[in-house]
Formats: C-alpha cells, sequence, structure tokens
C-alpha cells in the first residue's frame, strides 16, 4: 500500500538536513500527494537546494522554517515552535522523522505536544556516547514515537532494551540501500567521473571530515590530515567550505596542499567515486552505510559509532593518530575482497516496508 489512498498532504515529513532528504526521498515519492514536505533549514542553502531535490526526483518543500545558522537549542526550540503551529493550523494525519538531527527532535516534540502519531525513520541505532548530541536526539524521538522502524536486528534489540516493542517497532531495513541503488552513476558515467577528478579507478583514497569532534579540534584534525597525506595513493578529500577555513585559521594550508582538495559534490558524482575507490577514510555516518551498498572498505575516524553492523567487514573504528595510516596501510594491503559480503540494511524494501507500517498504525 502507498500514499496514494491517503489524503493529499496527510503526512507531515519533516527534515532540515541533506542525509534526511536522502534517506526520505524514496518515502516521498511513494507517499505521493499525502506528502507534506517541511524543510526546518538546519542545512540550507537556497542556492543549491533546486539542484539536490531534482536530483532525487523530488519536488520542493511544501514550507521551510528557517531556523538555520542558530545554536542547537534554538534551533530546536524555534522549529518546535513553528512546527506547533503549523499542525494547529493543518493538523496531519501523521509525522515522519528521520535520523537523529535537531529536525527530528523538533519533529518528534511537536507531533507529541499536538497528540499526532509520530514515525521514527532508522530507529533504534546506539553509540552510548553522551558526549554526541545526536546520540540524546534518536533517544529523545524513539521515546516519543508511536511506530519506530528500525533498520536492523541489532537496533530492534537496542530498542527492547529500553523498553520499547510490541507493535511500536518493525524491522523494516534502511532506506539508504534504495536511494543508493536508485542514484548510483552506471560504468560510462563513473568512468567520466575518473577522468573529471584525474584519478584511477581503484588507486585513489576518498575521504570525508565534517564532524566538529575532528575538525574544531586543532590537534584532531592535523593528525588526521597529516596520515591522510602520508598515505600511499592519492587522498580525494571534498571538503565543506567550513572545514577550509578551519584549516586555514590553524594553519593547515600545506598539508591541505598534500591532498586533492575538492569541493562538496552532488551525491550521485559521490556514490560514483565510492564505487570506484580503493578505500574511504571518513566520519561520516552515512559512509558507513553506503560502505555497505558499494561494496568498498571504510575507516571511521571517530570516539563511536552507532553503526556496529558493519563493523569487522566494511569499516574499521579507528582514533585520530598514527593509527589511520597502519588501518588504511592493512586493508590496501589485503586487497578489496568484499564483493561478495552481504550487507546489513536489507533488501532495498525499507521505504515500502515502513509506510506499510504507517498505514497500517493509521487504521
Amino acid at each position: 500500500m502507498t500514499g496514494r489512498r491517503l489524503p493529499p498532504k496527510s503526512i507531515a515529513v519533516v527534515l532540515g538536513t541533506r542525509p534526511e532528504i536522502i534517506k526520505l526521498s524514496h518515502i516521498i515519492n511513494l507517499l505521493g500527494p499525502a506528502a507534506w514536505v517541511i524543510h526546518t533549514g538546519q542545512h540550507y542553502d537556497p542556492n543549491l537546494s533546486a539542484a539536490f531535490f531534482a536530483e532525487l526526483s523530488l519536488p520542493e518543500p511544501d514550507l521551510f522554517l528557517e531556523v538555520g545558522g542558530r545554536a542547537r537549542g534554538h534551533q530546536i526550540g524555534e522549529a518546535t515552535l513553528l512546527l506547533d503551529a503549523h499542525f494547529s493550523e493543518h493538523r496531519p494525519l501523521a509525522v515522519v522523522v528521520q535520523g537523529d538531527t535537531n529536525a527530528v527532535v523538533a519533529g518528534a516534540l511537536a507531533a507529541n505536544a499536538g497528540e499526532i502519531l509520530l514515525a521514527h525513520i532508522e530507529a533504534g541505532l546506539r553509540s552510548y556516547d553522551r558526549a554526541m548530541p545526536e546520540e540524546h536526539n534518536r533517544v529523545i524521538a524513539d521515546h516519543l514515537s508511536d511506530l519506530c522502524c528500525a533498520p536492523t536486528a541489532v537496533n530492534v534489540e537496542n530498542l527492547a532494551a529500553e523498553g520499547i516493542g510490541g507493535d511500536r517497532v518493525v524491522q523494516t531495513g534502511n532506506t539508504v540501500v534504495e536511494a543508493v541503488l536508485g542514484l548510483l552513476p552506471g560504468v560510462e558515467q563513473r568512468q567520466q567521473l575518473l577522468a573529471r577528478f584525474d584519478v584511477q579507478a581503484g588507486a585513489y583514497i576518498l575521504s570525508t571530515f565534517h564532524r566538529p569532534e575532528n575538525v574544531d579540534d586543532p590537534d584532531r584534525f592535523r593528525v588526521i590530515l597529516q596520515e591522510l597525506a602520508g598515505l600511499p595513493l592519492p587522498v580525494l578529500l571534498p571538503l565543506h567550505p567550513r572545514s577550509v577555513r578551519k584549516a586555514e585559521q590553524f594553519g593547515y594550508d600545506r598539508l591541505l596542499n598534500q591532498l586533492q582538495v575538492i569541493a562538496p559534490i552532488g551525491y550521485r558524482d559521490f556514490l560514483g567515486l565510492q564505487a570506484e575507490s580503493a578505500l574511504m577514510i571518513s566520519d561520516s555516518g552515512g559512509v558507513q552505510e553506503e560502505a555497505s551498498i558499494v561494496k568498498r572498505a571504510v575507516i571511521v575516524v571517530r570516539n563511536s559509532t552507532e553503526r556496529p553492523e558493519v563493523l569487522g567487514t566494511f569499516a574499521e573504528l579507528v582514533q585520530p593518530g598514527p593509527q589511520i595510516g597502519r588501518a588504511a596501510r592493512d586493508r590496501l594491503s589485503a586487497g578489496l575482497h568484499l564483493d561478495e559480503t552481504a550487507g546489513p540494511y536489507g533488501d532495498g524494501t525499507a521505504s515500502q516496508r515502513s509506510i506499510d507500517a504507517l498505514v497500517a498504525r493509521l487504521g
């Protein structure tokens, strides 16, 4: 069953960042006219928004709240107030949120305040690291949700340990699978990408870093850049302008010059570069998931991860320091043997399963 049987604009889909848009894209398309898409503006660039939504075959959001550029508490508070006001004027049958952002908490709080059914996509992830704001966000959303769509059995067990179970929890797989499979460029397009960025298939490392724990700490950021610069293959590093400014502020221009630093690129292009890389090194949660779909290994440079399902196969968790280089060299010397390794995130039907579970809860 799809959203076509639901009244128009009856399911409020609240999002605020590009990863949320990616992982909710198939749900929005399946809901069709029933989707009422609300962008909080947590990460919103008016110059990039239209192109990004078009890349995912999505119409522009129905509503922008424009709460970006503020501190976390301010973002959550203002977005909650605005959502509560909009839900009072136009009451949806349900509110759908995804992941662990400030937009998720605002959507969850507003739905709870309005006594509206709340569905949390990608529920039950836990890092057990209370230093991460995202950990608090996902816990709040799970405990307020009437429907928790958990990607894996590990996530279901995490929820059960916190007293969340029964018909509140459905194991669906992760919606990232259908997003990646739907957007991954073909062989010819990937060859064009390689030529565009002057790299050879299987002969470069793709890296991303954006988390404050890494790029806002001058010592950690320096060590990360030093380790990347010392690797035996060229390192392609799409770096957000904020991270570039941090590197320049810390005086790391020389280190950046030893890497192939490029501006952030579109999601489709990024997937194509992942699929042709020899290895990835990143602090991104999304890259950990995508690695299991494009069948490439990733060295995860973080204190903790909420995605343990990929550790030991597609991912390895390390701290900043010489272990980055050691782990990367070990992976490279071992070669790539992941093509036949099954990913943990399902068969590409998570979006439909989530909508079916939501419609069932609505009766």
